[in-house]
């Protein structure tokens, strides 16, 4: 055995220890949660920037301007990466930001199925961490990292005995009795959802295909949406999740989903696709397997986490038993994905003829200046208004901002829009009038929002409350009601 495998060992025995003994609470919250707070949009995982060059040092020289070069063997575009000591020396911060560094090449090494150099660098980066003197100001980073590496190594343990052939990339298409359940659902009583969300899917899958491929996630992700929304751009939740890829409003925020009075970019097939590419990273980033990032998409990475915390167990190994400890909602959804997969790659042997999809269609963009509705735009260029929102369903109001906004139109009508667009009438909101309402004993922000069918977000612009903030019984409030809208 060499010294890197003797190292190896001890690091995977501390973390064994610190992963199911020791592991730290800091876990991010359930963003799938419906009572998340607004302030859950500010809660952002650390996510690795992708490093090109592979870190696998082999020897090193000194430089003139006092740095180190580590010479590397890369192959083709061969590069080298150059340190200054200080760097490496006892900067605590350096040390753990080059820590850093090689997990996230180990990472990208065990994408690729190359497990060598994966354990070699992070047997350099559990090294690094340890070389870091105790400190007050950086024992809480140091900490997650040992955390981060441990579970990396215990993960690439793991998957070396899982039955799994080929990249870890890869999303295996099993057929077990889980599967095979969901399967009947869509033979028998969710037959009709089946067929209309594949028919809805051609608008849109292909280029969902392309930006997963871009982005090195599985393309077979693109078929999320088919048990998320059933490819509906207005998909609505009973948890406020919205669109094609169902964020509910802070985890769309986080990942730069702007939504306001005018616009819910969640709507915006797009926008949202690559904010769930953003979104997906992150969780492959805490995870590693795309089987627990699409368990953690649906109901939570915090949820996922704490049954993973409290198994004592490495779910890699032990996957479908994870699965049953999860909620019920959440155990059948990546089994009722891999039964889409079955039935998308051998419809006939399922009993399915999919020959009907909806074509994409097709745009161009104009750029609005002032707001108008789009029913006259659709009136005045004789364009079908369904046809409008179907290509613009983020406009909340059917209608464009009063700021600079790119309208989608039919192919050859952008100039035509333009041309005519100051003689179209000017649109008005709706005005806001507003109810006062005195607060009683035990009544909660949520409850008198429901009893105005209005939202919380609504009554706190409304009353300048910031999130967190305690109702006092007697206080008076204003709760904002739709008036009337208007063109002029």
């Amino acid at each position: 055995m060499n010294v890197s495998s003797l190292f190896r060992s001890a690091v995977l025995a501390s973390s064994l220890i610190l992963f199911y003994g020791c592991a730290h609470s800091d876990i991010p919250l359930d963003l799938a949660a419906e009572q998340m707070t607004d302030d859950a949009a500010d809660e952002t995982a650390a996510a690795a920037e992708e490093n090109e060059a592979e870190i696998v040092p082999l020897t090193e020289s000194d430089g003139e301007d006092g740095s180190i070069t580590k010479n590397v063997s890369l192959g083709a575009g061969e590069k080298k990466t150059v340190l200054k000591k200080k760097e490496i020396g006892d900067d605590q911060e350096a040390l753990l930001d080059g820590a850093l560094e090689l997990t996230d090449a180990a990472q990208e090494y065990w994408k690729d199925n190359d497990m060598d150099r994966a354990f070699e660098s992070l047997d350099q980066a559990y090294a690094l961490v340890l070389k870091v003197p105790n400190s007050p100001k950086f024992t809480q980073q140091k900490e997650d990292l040992r955390f981060m590496i441990s579970k990396r190594i215990l993960e690439m343990h793991a998957s070396r005995s899982m039955a799994v052939k080929g990249s870890h990339n890869a999303i295996p298409l099993v057929i077990n009795d889980h599967v095979k359940r969901e399967i009947q659902s869509f033979q028998t009583v969710e037959r009709n959802f089946f067929l209309e969300s594949y028919r809805r899917s051609g608008r849109f899958r292909a280029d969902m295909a392309k930006a997963l491929k871009d982005a090195g996630i599985p393309e077979e992700i693109s078929w999320l949406p088919l048990i998320e929304s059933g490819f509906k751009t207005r998909a609505l939740s009973r948890a406020r999740a919205f669109g094609l890829w169902q964020f509910i409003p802070s985890t769309g925020y986080k990942f730069g989903l702007k939504r306001n009075d005018w616009v819910d970019e969640r709507l915006d097939p797009e926008k949202a696709t690559a904010a769930a590419i953003a979104y997906m990273k992150e969780l492959h980033q805490m995870f590693g397997d795309w089987a627990t990032v699409l368990a953690a998409y649906n109901c939570g990475e915090g949820a996922v986490a704490r049954v993973i915390r409290s198994q004592k167990i490495n779910y890699l190994d032990n996957f479908w038993d994870f699965y049953e400890r999860l909620p019920r909602e959440t155990a059948r959804y990546y089994p009722r994905f891999l039964a889409v997969l079955a039935i998308v790659k051998d419809p006939a042997q399922y009993g399915f003829t999919l020959d009907e999809l909806d074509k994409p269609l097709p745009y161009e963009t104009v750029t609005i200046e002032r707001p108008v509705h789009l029913k006259s735009i659709a009136e005045q260029m004789g364009i079908e208004l369904e046809h409008l929102t179907a290509l613009n369903p983020e406009l909340r109001r059917d209608a464009t901002p009063g700021t600079s906004y790119a309208l989608k139109v039919p192919p050859g009508k952008g100039e035509a829009v333009l041309a005519a667009i100051e003689k179209m009438p000017k649109y008005s909101p709706p005005r806001i009038e507003y109810v006062v309402h005195r607060v009683k004993r035990g009544e909660t922000l949520s409850v008198i929002a429901l009893r105005y069918r209005t939202s919380m977000t609504r009554i706190r612009e409304a009353n300048n409350l910031r999130t967190g903030n305690m109702l006092r019984i007697g206080q008076r409030l204003k709760i904002p009601t739709r008036g009337s809208s208007s063109t002029t």
